[in-house]
Protein backbone atom coordinates (compact mmCIF):
# COMPACT_ATOMS: atom_id res chain seq x y z
CA UNK A 1 0.00 0.00 0.00
CA UNK A 2 2.86 2.40 0.85
CA UNK A 3 4.20 1.93 -2.66
CA UNK A 4 0.97 3.21 -4.18
CA UNK A 5 1.14 6.40 -2.11
CA UNK A 6 4.56 7.25 -3.50
CA UNK A 7 3.32 6.69 -7.03
CA UNK A 8 0.35 8.93 -6.37
CA UNK A 9 2.59 11.75 -5.16
CA UNK A 10 4.71 11.47 -8.30
CA UNK A 11 1.55 11.48 -10.41
CA UNK A 12 0.37 14.63 -8.62
CA UNK A 13 3.73 16.30 -9.23
CA UNK A 14 3.58 15.40 -12.91
CA UNK A 15 0.02 16.72 -13.15
CA UNK A 16 1.08 19.99 -11.50
CA UNK A 17 4.01 20.32 -13.92
CA UNK A 18 1.69 19.63 -16.85
CA UNK A 19 -0.78 22.22 -15.58
CA UNK A 20 1.99 24.85 -15.32
CA UNK A 21 3.04 24.07 -18.90
CA UNK A 22 -0.56 24.33 -20.07
CA UNK A 23 -1.02 27.69 -18.35
CA UNK A 24 2.21 28.90 -19.95
CA UNK A 25 1.05 27.83 -23.40
CA UNK A 26 -2.34 29.47 -22.89
CA UNK A 27 -0.51 32.69 -21.96
CA UNK A 28 1.93 32.45 -24.88
CA UNK A 29 -0.65 31.64 -27.54
CA UNK A 30 -3.78 33.29 -26.14
CA UNK A 31 -3.26 36.49 -28.14
CA UNK A 32 -2.70 34.72 -31.45
CA UNK A 33 -5.55 35.29 -33.86
CA UNK A 34 -7.41 33.38 -36.52
CA UNK A 35 -9.69 34.98 -39.11
CA UNK A 36 -12.60 33.17 -40.71
CA UNK A 37 -14.74 34.42 -43.57
CA UNK A 38 -18.38 33.72 -44.34
CA UNK A 39 -20.39 34.21 -47.54
CA UNK A 40 -17.33 34.36 -49.76
CA UNK A 41 -15.35 36.49 -47.30
CA UNK A 42 -17.90 39.31 -47.46
CA UNK A 43 -18.06 38.96 -43.69
CA UNK A 44 -14.97 38.15 -41.62
CA UNK A 45 -14.53 37.50 -37.93
CA UNK A 46 -11.24 37.37 -36.06
CA UNK A 47 -10.92 35.57 -32.74
CA UNK A 48 -8.02 34.89 -30.43
CA UNK A 49 -6.85 31.41 -29.46
CA UNK A 50 -8.10 32.36 -25.98
CA UNK A 51 -11.67 32.59 -27.26
CA UNK A 52 -12.26 36.32 -27.58
CA UNK A 53 -13.59 38.03 -30.69
CA UNK A 54 -11.22 40.79 -31.68
CA UNK A 55 -12.57 42.02 -35.00
CA UNK A 56 -15.58 41.83 -37.29
CA UNK A 57 -15.39 43.06 -40.86
CA UNK A 58 -18.38 43.49 -43.17
CA UNK A 59 -18.23 44.39 -46.85
CA UNK A 60 -20.50 47.47 -47.08
CA UNK A 61 -21.67 46.36 -50.55
CA UNK A 62 -22.83 43.04 -49.10
CA UNK A 63 -24.72 44.86 -46.38
CA UNK A 64 -26.32 47.13 -48.98
CA UNK A 65 -27.31 44.31 -51.35
CA UNK A 66 -28.29 41.62 -48.82
CA UNK A 67 -29.72 43.68 -45.99
CA UNK A 68 -29.07 43.83 -42.27
CA UNK A 69 -30.70 40.54 -41.24
CA UNK A 70 -28.68 38.30 -43.58
CA UNK A 71 -25.53 40.29 -42.82
CA UNK A 72 -25.99 39.83 -39.06
CA UNK A 73 -26.68 36.10 -39.55
CA UNK A 74 -23.42 35.93 -41.50
CA UNK A 75 -21.58 37.81 -38.74
CA UNK A 76 -22.81 35.26 -36.19
CA UNK A 77 -21.77 32.37 -38.44
CA UNK A 78 -18.31 33.86 -39.04
CA UNK A 79 -17.88 34.66 -35.34
CA UNK A 80 -18.80 31.14 -34.25
CA UNK A 81 -16.47 29.65 -36.86
CA UNK A 82 -13.62 31.94 -35.80
CA UNK A 83 -14.09 31.07 -32.12
CA UNK A 84 -14.14 27.38 -33.00
CA UNK A 85 -11.02 27.72 -35.17
CA UNK A 86 -9.22 29.59 -32.37
CA UNK A 87 -10.22 26.90 -29.91
CA UNK A 88 -8.95 24.14 -32.23
CA UNK A 89 -5.69 26.03 -32.79
CA UNK A 90 -5.18 26.33 -29.02
CA UNK A 91 -5.97 22.62 -28.59
CA UNK A 92 -3.32 21.85 -31.21
CA UNK A 93 -0.76 23.93 -29.29
CA UNK A 94 -1.70 22.20 -26.03
CA UNK A 95 -1.54 18.76 -27.67
CA UNK A 96 2.15 19.40 -28.40
CA UNK A 97 2.71 19.42 -24.63
CA UNK A 98 0.12 16.96 -23.41
CA UNK A 99 0.65 14.53 -26.26
CA UNK A 100 -3.03 14.86 -27.07
CA UNK A 101 -4.09 13.65 -23.63
CA UNK A 102 -7.30 15.38 -22.54
CA UNK A 103 -7.00 16.46 -18.94
CA UNK A 104 -10.27 16.97 -17.09
CA UNK A 105 -10.98 20.56 -16.09
CA UNK A 106 -8.38 22.15 -18.36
Amino acid sequence: MGNFGGGMNELMRQAARMQRKIEQIKKEHGDKEVTVGAVGDKVKATATYAGKLSRIEVDPEFLKSEGLELTLDSVVAAANSALEAGDKAMEAELAKVTGGVKLPGL
